[in-house]
This record gives structure tokens, C-alpha cells and sequence, in this order.
């Protein structure tokens, strides 16, 4: 998934289509190409790597309408043949998402003579088009499109038609002057045209360069609205947000869903993996995991240590990557490598020292065919799509989502979850995203809190269990993007030392969401405001009675215990971005920090 465009008009496709892919190279990709009808046939050329890859290799290509797309590899690894457009006969079709049931319909098409060329899910929606086309492309692709599990956004080329739909994934329509368009994202298009129109879920636009026609998946016609963007085109980048931050963090219910998106079964209460090298029988052998990450990783990974302890009675490790090397200790049977990027440099050489010991590796990152994939047993993407502000946001949450799945799993192998417990965990999973919107739509009451903090020298955070790991999170994001000293803690800690620095200035942080130890943290928030300090928490919707022992109150959906540090840490994300806000700091490249650490 990455970046999609598409162009039906008077001019030459082909450099507004190049143009266009040009203008969404911020988000990050592995591999372009574009298809492009000249009135006779389809002609597709593809590259590796960066546009300007693919424009060596370009002809002249006269056609007036085609598709683009720029790919981020989330299945198949990042190379020529697996980068889209994907054809079949007639038909070439570029997609972002995820085709959850993608090997069954494969499957299926195989028996049908269908020929497969690349190892991606986008080739199986390619040749469903194909074999439902009837001379109606809008019938065929809504034929395939009621086959296909999953999320989508897709451009569809047959001859001189064109047709887009969405679900789950978005997609904009662009309106010109005898030309129209279409795009992943509105800065494609900014440059040709202001007047766009947003597609919704399961809704369909038929292309002609004199009018766009919209249906619903009954290929009923719908009304749209036409609305005129006045962004420039640095804020476009941003999709009108004022920081990349505060775009992915809005982006998290979308990465935390395709993250998701094919592995859980809710219904059959099973979790798979696609090329995990782990059987449920190899589990059961396995007594200690040791877990190797660095910074926001690192956290991701102590949250892991509770997740794998609770839910399948492993004994975890949970290594800081730099300091690995030098603790003289064996690792875990198991080793599990957190890093968004696969290249960070502390945690590969921890990796490699890992495996002198003759381990089972598993890395958990974001970007297919990076160096630490090359190098463990097997690899678990997080598909969160490229994420260009150095403060890790949705990333963060995929790499938890990933966590969860995997220790449910290693539970379940074990014995030592029931079927209804898996089934409802796994139900209350898949309501995380939605709920994390509920918790975006209500940022002005956060931000309100932010403002209040953001001219305090030192800042405290505290949780327990579960929590623990996301006051650790929080800090950590408040120091990287607002220069505010913060320090999370284990909130039983505080009397071993820390209430020392505790005074009417020091705000207190508490994530005091329902569970096992509720009763201990309000224990703690009793402490803390005997010496005056402020208290925000951060507690359940349904708690009704820690407002009388705080100053400030964020309240977050209900959910299972387990789960609910995924919906605390986007409320502290928010708490720091707009303390960062006040403070008029550089939020996306914050100082003496880069996006990727790729040296020790």
C-alpha cells in the first residue's frame, strides 16, 4: 500500500500521471509504476525503487488516460514484478490495503487457469475483474469487490474505462476542466485541480474526462459533494494537518487496522500468521523469550513482556538492544527484535549476537526486505504504511497490535487461554480502532490539559502492570518533541525515592484505567496530592468515583483490561504534541534526533 493516482482527460496520461506519484513521495515507498491505455492496449512499465527509476525507463507513451501507484511492500517483497499495476487480460488494477482472504481467492482463480506472476494479494483482485468482465467494468469490479475481504482502494483500467472504489482505505476524486482524476491523497492532485470529492466506504466512481459518475455497491447512482481545498501544497503533504505528528496519530485507527486486517478470525477464535516458522507444537517447547528493542520499541517490548506472562505463562526478557551485548547473559530460546525501520543498528548487532547462541528469531518491524528481516527466522509486518515524523506514533500502536496477536497465540498454543476468552479478546481487538477515534474526536478537552502542563519544567507519569510500559511511552514522548523533562514510573516506585522531587510544581500524570490494580494506583494518587502535586488521570468512562482525587480527568473508552494501554497511549501522544504546540518546538524533527538510527 502506498500511493495511488489516476487520470482520464485531454492531456498525455503519462507525465501527469509521473507528476502526480512525484507529489506523494513523502509517505515512502519501495517500487512505482503506471498503466496507460493509447487506444489500442494497455501498456505497463514498472520499476524498483525511486521514481526517477521509472522515468528512465519510460517510452512515449501518447495514451490519455491511466493509472500510477507507488508501493510500500506489505505482501510480497519490494521488487519489479510485485509492484503494481497488476494485470490480467484486459485489466490493470492498482490497490492499497489489505485482501484478507487473498489465498483462498487465489487459490480458487489458480483452479480456474488463472496464472499468477507476483506474490502479492493486489494480483488476486486483478484477475476476479477479469473473470466477471462483461464489457461493464462497474458490474465486474463490483462482482470481485463482494468477494474480497479486507480493505481497499483501488484504480481499475479496461480500455478507454475507468473506475475507482474504496472501503477501509481512502480515496479522493479530482475534478478538473475537461479531465478528472483520482488519488490517494489529495496533494497528487493539488496542482491540476481544488475541487475534489471524497469517496466513502463500499461507494464506486466511474472516470470519463467529462464527468464522474458515483454508485453505491447495488450500482445504484449517489449524489456527492464537490469541495474546494485551499491548502498549499507543503500543507497538503499533511493532508491539512499542521504537523506530520498529528497526522499519524489521526492515522492510528487506520494502522492499527491493517495491522489487524487477515490474522484474527473472531468468530473461529484463531490468530494466523502469514510466514511465521513457529507451528502452535513448537510454542509449547518454548520456556523464556527474550525480547531486544531500543527506545519506543523498547517499550512496545516491556508491554510485550506482560502480554506473553499473562496470556501464556512465558517468562520474558526485555533487553535494551545497546546494553544486550555487554549483560553476559544468554537470551531466551525465543528472540523477538522490535524495530520500525529493520535497520536500526544497536538492535541488528544484539540480533546477531543473539543468534551465536543457536535461538529462534522472530522481528517484529515495518519495512519488508530491510536488513533485519534478511537475518531472523521469521518476520511479522506491522503495515502501518511509511511514517515521516521522527516521534514514532503509529507505529508505536502497531507494534502493540502485533504484541497482543502474537501472545494470544503462544496462549492459545499453550493452553492456557479458553476459546471464549480468545473470541472475546479478540472481538474487543478488532473495537480498538473505532474507539481511538471516539478519543480523537474529543482532543480539545486533551489538548486543554496539554496547555496547562506545557510550562512545567519536570513532568511525571505513572501506571502499573500494563500501564506501566505507556507512562514509559509518554515520557518518552513529552522529552522527545516538547523539551520537557519527564520521567515515567512504576507508580509503586514513588515511595522508593521519587516522592522527593514531588512539589505543587511537578504535575503527575496517572493512567488509572479499570483493572487488577486500580485500587493501588488511586493509593498512589493519594500520595502524590498530599504533596500538592496536580494529577490528570486518565481513567475508564465508566469511573465514577477517581474524579474526587484528581485536578484533571481524560476519560477513555471501556475495554478489557489487557487492551487498554493502546487507547491511554493516544491520549498522552495528544498531551504531548500540544505541550509541544505551546512551547512553539519543531514537533516533526525535534532536535539532535533522526527517524532511523542506523549507527551505534
Amino acid at each position: 500500500m502506498c500511493g495511488i493516482v489516476g487520470y482520464n482527460g485531454h492531456r498525455r496520461a503519462a507525465p501527469i500521471l509521473i507528476d502526480s506519484l512525484k507529489r506523494l513521495e513523502y509517505r515512502g515507498y519501495d517500487s512505482s509504476g503506471i498503466a496507460v491505455y493509447d487506444g489500442k492496449a494497455i501498456e505497463v512499465w514498472k520499476e524498483k525503487g525511486k521514481i526517477s527509476e521509472l522515468e528512465k525507463i519510460l517510452p512515449d507513451m501518447p495514451g490519455t488516460i491511466g493509472i500510477g501507484h507507488t508501493r510500500w511492500a506489505t505482501h510480497g517483497r519490494p521488487n519489479k514484478v510485485n509492484a503494481h499495476p497488476h494485470t490480467s487480460g484486459g485489466i490493470a488494477v492498482v490497490h492499497n490495503g489489505i485482501i484478507e482472504n487473498y489465498q483462498e481467492l487465489r487459490d480458487k482463480l489458480v483452479g480456474s487457469g488463472f496464472v499468477f506472476i507476483s506474490e502479492t494479494d493486489t494480483e488476486v483482485l486483478a484477475h476476479l475483474v477479469n473473470h466477471y468482465y462483461k464489457n461493464d467494468l462497474i458490474d465486474a469490479v463490483i462482482s470481485a469487490l463482494n468477494e474480497i475481504k479486507g480493505s481497499y482502494a483501488i484504480a481499475v483500467l479496461c480500455g478507454s474505462q475507468l473506475v475507482a472504489a474504496r472501503k477501509d482505505s481512502p480515496l479522493v476524486i479530482g475534478i478538473g476542466n475537461e479531465e478528472n482524476f483520482i488519488a490517494s491523497d489529495i496533494p497528487a492532485i493539488l496542482k491540476y485541480t481544488r475541487k475534489v470529492i471524497f469517496l466513502d466506504d463500499l461507494e464506486l466512481a466511474s472516470v470519463s474526462p467529462d464527468v464522474v459518475t458515483f454508485f453505491n455497491m447495488k450500482k445504484e447512482p449517489i449524489d456527492k459533494t464537490i469541495n474546494q481545498i485551499d491548502w498549499n501544497l507543503e500543507a497538503a503533504e499533511r493532508s491539512g494537518y499542521e504537523h506530520f505528528m498529528l497526522k499519524e496519530i489521526h492515522e492510528q485507527p487506520r494502522s492499527l487496522h491493517e495491522t489487524l486486517a487477515g490474522r484474527i478470525s473472531e468468530l473461529e477464535g484463531t490468530i494466523s500468521f502469514e510466514n511465521l516458522n513457529i507451528t502452535e507444537a513448537q510454542v509449547t517447547d518454548i520456556p523464556r523469550i527474550s525480547i531486544i528493542a531500543c527506545g519506543t520499541s523498547y517499550n512496545a517490548g516491556l508491554l510485550g513482556k506482560y502480554l506473553f506472562e499473562h496470556l501464556s505463562g512465558i517468562h520474558v526478557d526485555v533487553e535494551i538492544a545497546s546494553e544486550f551485548r555487554y549483560a553476559h547473559s544468554a537470551p531466551g530460546s525465543l528472540v523477538i527484535v522490535i524495530s520500525q525501520s529493520g535497520e536500526t543498528a544497536d538492535t541488528l548487532a544484539a540480533l546477531r549476537e543473539a543468534k551465536t547462541f543457536g535461538c529462534r528469531s522472530i522481528a517484529i518491524t515495518n519495512v519488508m526486505g530491510s536488513t533485519i528481516t534478511r537475518e531472523v527466522d521469521s518476520s511479522i509486518y506491522m503495515r502501518s504504511g511509511p511514517e515521516i515524523g521522527v516521534a514514532a506514533t503509529k507505529t508505536f500502536i502497531s507494534q502493540l497490535g502485533v504484541l497482543y496477536l502474537l501472545a494470544l497465540y503462544f496462549g492459545k498454543s499453550k493452553g492456557k487461554i479458553s476459546s471464549d476468552r480468545m473470541k472475546r479478546l479478540l472481538v474487543s481487538i478488532k473495537q480498538i480502532p473505532a474507539q481511538i477515534t471516539l478519543i480523537l474526536n474529543d482532543k480539545e478537552q486533551i489538548k486543554k490539559h496539554a496547555e496547562k502542563i506545557a510550562a512545567s519544567n519536570d513532568i511525571f507519569f505513572i501506571g502499573r502492570t500494563f500501564n506501566y510500559p505507556i507512562a514509559l511511552e509518554g515520557a518518552l514522548k513529552l522529552k522527545e518533541i516538547s523539551y520537557i523533562h519527564a520521567e515515567g514510573y512504576a507508580a509503586g516506585e514513588l515511595k522508593h525515592g521519587p516522592l522527593a522531587l514531588i512539589s505543587k510544581n511537578t504535575p503527575v500524570i496517572a493512567i488509572a484505567t479499570k483493572g487488577l490494580t486500580y485500587d493501588k494506583v488511586v493509593n498512589n494518587i493519594k500520595e502524590v496530592k498530599a504533596r500538592e502535586a496536580p494529577v490528570i488521570a486518565i481513567a475508564d468512562e465508566k469511573d465514577n468515583e477517581i474524579e474526587r482525587y484528581v485536578d484533571g480527568l481524560i476519560r477513555v473508552p471501556s475495554t478489557d483490561e489487557i487492551l487498554s494501554p493502546m487507547l491511554s497511549i493516544v491520549v498522552l501522544q495528544l498531551i504531548s504534541y500540544y505541550a509541544a504546540k505551546v512551547r512553539n518546538c519543531p514537533i516533526d524533527q525535534p532536535r539532535n534526533l533522526a527517524k532511523s538510527v542506523t549507527v551505534e
